[in-house]
């Protein structure tokens, strides 16, 4: 990365806060600025979002906008900044595709979600069932996905379906944008450990999707889905770019809060969850900064399988440190699905409940996005090339490999 390029990022990102002041307009408007700058994803190209430059400045741009009170995009829309962009950004047709998706996403005017798990298909997802049929311009439709984050707000998805069951399970697989309000789309709710109904079952039923809106050529599904899945653990597993931020900025929030509960064998550890954090937050700043346009690789597994167990540690830690208070949580109710806002903006869900809330939603943080057991392949397979695991369907057609 060139100074001049980091001055262009930095003047883009001083402009659109002297322009916009995020603490005052509506955090659309604030947002489109912040695309219209380049600033949304700035190794994008100029006109989608971005400048053209290396993806590391991208923490230059974030850090002053919301040092100046701008949201964090990625808590917002998690699965459009942090999956759906990069995915349409590399493998839409066309331009005009491109643009007509990305800004509205960038701005969280559309809420985006994944539409890959199925009932029978979860860690082995190259084995799922739903089905896409083509008929002349567009493609017809059938299945079910489950575990759905944010499906009930969605206005996109991002569809992985069969589209021939004749060969080998990964290579008959094609990947589509499925508009969620469309004919033949429904979503019924889950209902969470937290008493939130955060993801979703979503049945689709001749559901038509223009060809269009085909990502990636058909029967390319499986290397269009990798572009998806690294982008998401490598979203999933970094930490905020300033000191302290994050999961951990909670434990040290709720520990300066509550004097009455220090004993000093609870400072130590909070003091090694500290470290660890840091330690994470420094390696996903080394991993951004030697980045180049590209895409993350398999080395994202790394953040991702450190970042959900130390979550996981830093709210046991929460709970430890409140004892029976940590208990009293009146959540259990359902909610969760999602309210407007003051300013008249589209609001997610409700990210940032009590601690007891967090403590028990980072139960998942193992299991979304691909379990710690799969990250665990991924590295061993992927970056330390040790030999795969033994796959008994390796070559049959998708047609043949038995199913329970």
């Amino acid at each position: 990365m060139s100074a001049t390029d980091a001055d262009r990022v930095t003047e883009a990102a001083h402009r659109v806060v002297a322009e916009h002041d995020p603490r005052s307009v509506p955090i659309s408007r604030f947002l489109g600025a912040c695309f219209d700058a380049g600033l949304s994803w700035v190794h994008f190209p100029e006109g989608l979002g971005g400048l053209g430059v290396s993806r590391g400045l991208q923490a230059v741009a974030d850090r002053i906008l919301q040092d100046a009170g701008g949201p964090v995009p990625l808590s917002l829309n998690p699965m459009g900044y942090g999956m759906a962009a990069p995915t349409v950004r590399e493998h839409a047709q066309t331009d005009d595709v491109r643009r007509a998706l990305l800004r509205p996403l960038a701005t969280t005017e559309d809420i985006w979600c994944q539409l890959f798990s199925e009932p029978g298909a979860g860690s082995d997802l190259a084995g799922l069932a739903t089905s896409a049929v083509r008929d002349g311009d567009t493609w017809v439709v059938n299945g079910q996905k489950v575990w759905t984050s944010l499906a009930h707000r969605a206005r996109w998805g991002l569809l992985l379906a069969r589209t021939d069951p004749d060969v080998p399970k990964h290579r008959g697989l094609t990947y589509f944008v499925l508009d969620m309000h469309a004919d033949g789309v429904e979503t019924r709710p889950l209902r969470q450990l937290t008493g939130h109904a955060e993801f979703n079952e979503v049945y689709i039923t001749d559901a038509r999707i223009p060809d269009a809106y085909r990502l990636g050529g058909v029967g390319d599904g499986w290397r269009v889905a990798m572009t998806t899945l690294m982008n998401e653990r490598s979203a999933l597993g970094g930490s905020g770019s300033r000191r302290g931020a994050g999961t951990i900025g909670d434990a040290v929030a709720l520990w300066a809060s509550r004097p009455d509960l220090h004993t000093p064998v609870l400072q130590d550890r909070l003091t090694s969850l500290w470290l660890r954090a840091e330690a994470q937050r420094l390696t996903a700043e080394r991993s951004r900064a030697t980045a180049t346009v590209g895409g993350p690789g398999p080395e994202a597994s790394v953040g991702k399988l450190v970042g959900a167990e130390l979550n996981q540690h830093i709210y046991e830690f929460c709970m430890d440190l409140l004892g029976a208070e940590g208990i009293m949580y009146d959540g259990y109710e359902m909610r969760g699905r999602g309210q407007g806002n003051d300013n008249g903006d589209r609001d997610v869900e409700d990210w940032r409940g009590p601690i007891q809330q967090r403590f028990l939603r980072s139960r998942a943080n193992t299991i979304e996005g691909g379990t710690s057991e799969v990250m665990r392949n991924i590295l061993a397979e992927r970056v330390l090339g040790l030999p795969g695991d033994l796959r008994a369907d390796a070559g049959m057609p998708w047609k043949e490999v038995p199913r329970g």
